[in-house]
């Protein structure tokens, strides 16, 4: 789960982690209430929407007077805003930041994420803030510094230290400021649970303050159910719809670009599924994982929710039945295809338990549904009944 900036760093000013003053704005009017409020000479107008870039995209604008603040207000407030994280179609911008500017002389960069491969939390810092870092990462990885950070330990002392030098804030004002700043960001990214805290850019005031310029904090659904807080700040709008329906119903789905609905049990059997369709020329229009407990009824909702792509001209049915058993998911398939009408080709692999008694459930419902024995030829099929 994603949150908005002002969000981020609501719950960061709670571990004692400094940023500007801001104020949220829904309308223009509230966008110049906002600056009122706030005072001085300066603001930022910031587009709220899930997405970085988007300083680049037009979404940020500096305002030097109330009249400005309501010019750019005017122009980003419902803008349809394209980064390089959006993607071409863009994301329509709901709300806006407005906030104290702040005297900027260095700009940084500092995130924190799970490094699967050494299995260990890691503080990556560099002196290019405010830059895309995957860009930092690919033309000069020698100006991105990594700490790793024991488990059984914390987050230390020394480690602060290490980053400071590293981004050469080496006078103890900084040093300082800079210590309290990760120690709040690491104990932040623990107790919510996050799987990334990005700030960027980290500024080093002209009077020599560190300050969080922007945050993004994302958390870990699994554990959402810990953070009733966190879970009333999600804004709907910024999701897919459809990935927000099957969250309703309990299953794991991801729209993507292709035109072959996929429906498996097990989230190694999807990406196997979708590798295969991949492989014979076609692609998938989403991953769909009904899990091992799926009723009859959650199929069902399964399908609906793959025909609600209108991009959708195929769809492959593909379950290992363990736990979960063929003969349901036959039976969500023949409701579900009932109850929609369903048009398109129906391509329907079964293997497990009580498949056979699955098998016969489709061949006895009359139904144009393409029942194969392997994965390949469910893929092939699938491939082929879009006309590729």
């Amino acid at each position: 789960m994603k949150v908005h900036e002002y969000q981020g760093k609501e719950i960061l000013r709670k571990f004692g982690v400094t940023t500007p003053d801001g104020r949220v704005a829904f309308s223009v009017d509230e966008a110049v209430a906002a600056a009122e409020a706030l005072g001085g000479k300066i603001w930022v107008v910031k587009a709220q929407i899930h997405a970085g870039g988007r300083g680049k995209g037009g979404g940020v604008k500096l305002a030097r007077s109330l009249e400005e603040v309501r010019e750019h207000a005017t122009a980003i407030l419902g803008m349809q805003l394209v980064t390089h994280q959006t993607g071409p179609a863009g994301q329509e911008v709901r709300r806006l930041y407005i906030e104290q500017g702040c005297d900027i002389a260095r700009e940084l960069y500092v995130g924190m994420l799970l490094d699967r491969a050494v299995g260990r939390l890691v503080i990556m810092a560099s002196t290019e803030g405010g830059m895309d870092i995957e860009k930092v990462a690919a033309e000069t990885p020698e100006l991105i510094h990594k700490v790793w950070i024991d488990p059984a330990l914390g987050f230390r002392d020394f480690q602060a230290r290490q980053i400071c030098f590293a981004l050469g804030l080496g006078e103890k004002q900084q040093m300082r400021a800079a210590t309290v700043f990760l120690r709040g960001l690491y104990n932040a990214y623990v107790e919510y649970d996050c799987t990334l805290a990005e700030i960027n850019p980290l500024v080093v005031t002209g009077s020599g303050d560190v300050i969080c310029l922007d945050a993004k904090l994302n958390f870990d659904d699994n554990a959402l159910y810990r953070h009733k807080d966190v879970v009333a700040m999600r804004d709907l709008d910024e999701e897919d719809p459809s990935e927000v329906e099957a969250g309703k119903h309990g299953l794991s789905f991801i729209k993507l670009d292709g035109n072959i609905g996929c429906l498996v049990n097990g989230a190694g059997l999807a990406m196997a599924t979708m590798d295969t369709i991949k492989l014979f020329g076609g692609d998938p229009a989403n991953f769909l994982d009904v899990g091992g407990g799926a009723t009859a009824e959650k199929v069902a909702s399964a399908f609906g929710i793959i025909t609600s792509d209108p991009a959708v001209k195929a769809i492959f049915v593909n379950i290992f039945g363990g736990i979960m058993k063929c003969d349901v998911i036959a039976e969500g398939v023949i409701t579900a295809v009932k109850t929609t009408g369903l048009d398109m080709p129906l391509i329907v692999r079964l293997e497990g338990t009580n498949v056979d008694k699955g098998k016969a459930m489709l061949a006895a419902s009359g139904l144009n549904i393409l029942a194969v024995d392997t994965m390949a030829e469910g893929a092939k099929a699938a491939v082929a009944a879009t006309g590729v």
